[in-house]
């Protein structure tokens, strides 16, 4: 399923276009999600005034729902990113609570709050870590310098850069090459991997039962092992 919160944009007051975004999320049945905007640019960034002034909007968040920044509750189906354009402050920070992100070549990358007096809120003080490491990410968190799409592949920040026009089609071919593989090993997968992130390499190894468990005495796990003895393609059924 493609998302992309320009439409909701368009309909929506500053202060609740994450719920409506986090709504939506929520509300999908689909295995997967596409993370897109509209237009020459991704994201431009907030607007200060309406977020952090004086007249500031206040922001609810429903409980229960998936954090668009993935702060507070996570997405547990894979997200792909594609971005273009303008890509600052938040839109980094969207891009990161996701999986994986393919860029358009004309995109530029800024992680500009400290210019401004305020620092990084929706994550990407650590996230930015994890996927770039300490120096990278302290490179261009202090510098608050524009870089470019060829850079963030360098060091890890996005996972392939393509032509501008093409990145969204590049993100739904990987999507559609995930949702081919079985929804319940790709859920796990990524259940497993933030323990890892959240609570540690040992937390990590002790879910491994769990995931065994899970797996392995599913219908998908049957029909993997019947589609291989068969010499054909799966037909996953997310059970």
């Amino acid at each position: 399923m493609a998302l992309t919160p320009r439409r909701l944009i368009r309909s929506a007051a500053p202060a609740t276009i994450f719920a409506r975004v986090s709504d939506v999320i929520g509300n999908l049945r689909a295995e997967w999600l596409i993370l897109s905007a509209e237009g020459k640019d991704f994201t431009a960034g907030l607007d200060m005034p309406k977020f952090f002034g004086p007249s500031a909007e206040k922001r609810n968040f429903k409980e229960g729902n998936v954090d668009v920044f993935g702060l507070q509750k996570r997405c547990r189906k894979p997200i792909v990113t594609a971005v273009q354009g303008i890509v600052f402050t938040i839109g980094i920070e969207l891009m990161l609570a996701g999986d994986i992100v393919v860029a358009a070549d004309d995109a530029r990358f800024c992680q500009m709050e400290s210019r401004r007096g305020i620092a990084p809120l929706g994550g990407v003080h650590f996230r930015f870590l994890s996927r770039t490491g300490w120096g990278n990410a302290m490179y261009h968190l202090f510098l608050c310098d524009e870089f470019t799409a060829a850079r963030a592949r360098e060091i890890g920040l996005v996972q392939e850069v393509v032509p501008a026009g093409q990145q969204i089609e590049r993100a739904m071919a990987l999507a559609r090459i995930i949702a081919g593989n079985a929804p319940l090993g790709i859920q796990v997968t990524k259940e497993a991997a933030l323990k890892y992130v959240e609570q540690g390499e040992q937390a990590a190894i002790a879910y491994i039962p769990k995931v065994r468990e899970r797996v392995l005495d599913s219908a998908d796990a049957r029909e993997g092992i019947q589609s291989f003895i068969e010499r054909r393609a799966a037909v996953f059924q997310g059970k």
